[in-house]
């Protein structure tokens, strides 16, 4: 048994490395630091336009940008950045593309010099914009305006109707950019070895280091509606025409039940945590009424998690932005632990609201400081103000999880970034041993 490092009050403290930070905010468990996330997944992470404003700001040039995250320009931070700032969690998909050789050059909106995955090769307009074409048809898939910091979905496979069957399925999911573009680790997952070298790389991380490990895996189901219908027609369709709503969603979920078998299978009994998405509100409140999640999305996202809790050690996480709050009880009865990015400005999403709410429920991972008002515009004092309020909410009872509210943004200061780092370091100096 651990021994106590310390004792403040009536509560045992103890010093604990990384991964029992993590597992120890998920079982609530109190008198323990927070831990914090960088980067684990790609709504926790930083851009990389930030990344280089950020590595320069430390004095430490000589580290390169790599953009791993091709979709939304995210950096992976280096091992040196993630202990520099004390970070308790990686994804696994950093063990791949570790070569320089899987890398190539390009140059960043901010005019500095990034890397991409040699596979990733979009087309530079005369505008100064980027496109990237289907080889063979020349269909457009995706494009980044001159200026822009993220690449923008252009095809939707079915924004004409439903089809009258779905023997093209993979081949239209593997067109969607998401999909097509998809980070690491699965921009390997059609190599021959990927799934024997998804478990031997993430058991190298997990022997190497004390984080906590992450991996990335969608199953995404609302959003793979509006992916292939397009927003517009999809919203409709759970109105109008929830039978074909019905019928994709279960060809969907046979599809991710068996990328769940073989993750399960891979790396089940060494990943701690499993990531899921369904950006399932706006900043007003759901998409959809309460009534029609639970009929429509409720019982296959069930399904999934079920199968992770009957078939692995790891525990479930899902990213949704917006207003959520009311699909909270349904989404903690279908099997969600973790919520992410806890979008704190949207409608009934107060740190005081959730944590009264739903503290006891589920963990909370982000919400930690507003991504957008104070960590872009404030001062570095008023970074530091935000972060120990929300440090002292949401952390009281454990079922907390630093990290900011989504993505850290192109345009924040790296001043900024110090900050609100330096403010967790403070916050959890108070568990450390006198």
């Amino acid at each position: 048994m651990r021994v106590p490092s310390y004792a403040i009050g009536n509560h045992k403290y103890y010093k604990m490395n990384s991964r029992e930070k993590i597992l120890a905010a998920i079982a609530h468990k109190p008198g323990v630091e927070v831990p914090v996330d960088m980067s684990a997944t790609p709504s926790s992470g930083i851009s990389a336009i930030a990344y280089w404003n950020l590595i320069q700001h430390i004095g430490r040039k000589d580290l390169p940008v790599q953009i791993y995250d091709v979709v939304q320009q995210l950096a992976q931070p280096d091992m040196d950045i993630i202990n520099h700032f004390g970070i308790d969690v990686l994804d696994i998909g950093r063990c791949f593309n570790e070569s320089s050789d899987d890398w190539a050059p390009i140059q960043m909106s901010n005019n500095q010099q990034g890397l991409y995955p040699k596979w990733f090769k979009p087309t530079q307009q005369e505008d100064g914009s980027y496109k990237c074409f289907e080889e063979g048809t020349g269909r457009l898939l995706a494009m980044m305006p001159n200026g822009a910091t993220f690449f923008d979905q252009t095809y939707f496979p079915y924004e004409n109707g439903f089809p009258d069957n779905y023997d093209d399925l993979d081949a239209e999911m593997n067109r969607v950019l998401w999909a097509r573009y998809a980070h690491s680790p699965w921009d390997h997952a059609q190599d021959d070895d990927f799934w024997t070298a998804l478990r031997e790389k993430a058991l190298h991380l997990r022997q190497t280091t004390d984080k906590a490990l992450m991996i990335v895996c969608g199953c995404n189901l609302f959003e793979w509606g509006t992916f292939l219908r397009r927003m517009d027609n999809f919203l409709m369709d759970l109105m109008l025409d929830p039978y074909n709503v019905e019928k994709m969603l279960d060809e969907l979920l046979k599809r991710h039940l068996a990328t769940l078998e073989k993750v399960c299978a891979a790396v089940g009994d060494v990943v701690d945590i499993i990531r899921f998405g369904d950006d399932l509100g706006t900043t007003q409140g759901p998409f959809m009424d309460p009534e029609i999640y639970r009929t429509l999305f409720k019982p296959r996202h069930k399904i999934l998690n079920d199968y992770v809790k009957a078939n692995s050690k790891m525990h479930t996480f899902i990213h949704s932005c917006g207003s959520i709050s009311m699909l909270m009880p349904d989404l903690i009865e279908a099997g969600i632990e973790i919520f992410n990015p806890v979008q704190t400005n949207a409608y009934q999403m107060e740190p005081e609201f959730l944590k009264k709410e739903f503290g006891d429920a589920c963990t909370f991972w982000g919400g930690g400081v507003e991504t957008v008002g104070t960590l872009n515009t404030g001062s570095p004092q008023q970074v530091q103000e935000q972060v120990l309020e929300r440090l002292e909410i949401m952390s009281k009872g454990g079922g907390f999880v630093f990290n900011t509210v989504h993505n850290i943004l192109p345009d924040v200061p790296p001043e900024n970034i110090v900050a609100m780092f330096d403010a967790v370091k403070q916050f959890n100096s108070k568990f450390s041993k006198k």
